[in-house]
């Protein structure tokens, strides 16, 4: 059962790769997050996850143009729904990009973090899917954070203190009334 797994990050793949294949799933990775934000924090990450897979021997697809316009366009007319926003534009990539290289399933590394909506990522995965023909394997993978934090650091891998999108780096980082 060949499965494209859509990967936000090297870290939050070590414990996803190694939850797919012990479900008995050959995975495939593919990378396509426009919404990182800076630049140079989209190459981090990518190079991050290039050597995890690397590593694992697991082959990547990588979308190298950096579409920040993209996403900002989607997600600016509606900020309350941002994360919706980005959810579906990167699943709706990943099912049609599992689509069109014959995978029948596909699913994310966003399904392993504590900070992700679980309904809405759920919701939309399974939209992409019935809009592509493809099937969207929802894995709460949310136990294994932890352990993929550790698999990370094992590995040498660098994590990421954010989110990816500005909107998450402001609220890392900026508090109101601070200098």
């Amino acid at each position: 059962m060949k499965l494209l797994l859509h990967m936000c990050c090297g870290p939050c793949s070590t414990y996803s790769v190694k939850r797919f294949r012990e479900l008995g799933y050959e995975v495939c990775g593919y990378f396509y997050n426009p919404n990182i934000h800076p630049y140079k924090e989209y190459q981090r990450r990518l190079a991050a996850l290039e050597e995890f897979c690397r590593l694992e021997n697991v082959p990547l697809t990588a979308e190298r143009r950096y579409e920040l316009e993209k996403y900002l366009e989607s997600v600016m007319p509606a900020l309350d729904s941002r994360c919706r926003t980005c959810y579906r534009l990167r699943l709706e990539a990943a099912a049609g990009q599992a689509a069109a290289t014959g995978f029948k399933y596909f699913s994310t590394t966003l399904a392993l973090s504590p900070y992700q909506d679980h309904d809405l990522l759920r919701q939309e995965g399974e939209a992409a899917a019935k809009k592509h023909g493809v099937e969207f394997i929802y894995e709460d993978l949310r136990s294994g954070y932890r352990e993929s934090i550790e698999l990370s650091k094992s590995m040498g891998l660098y994590r990421q203190p954010y989110c990816g999108c500005i909107f998450s780096e402001k609220e890392r980082y900026y508090r109101e009334g601070r200098t």
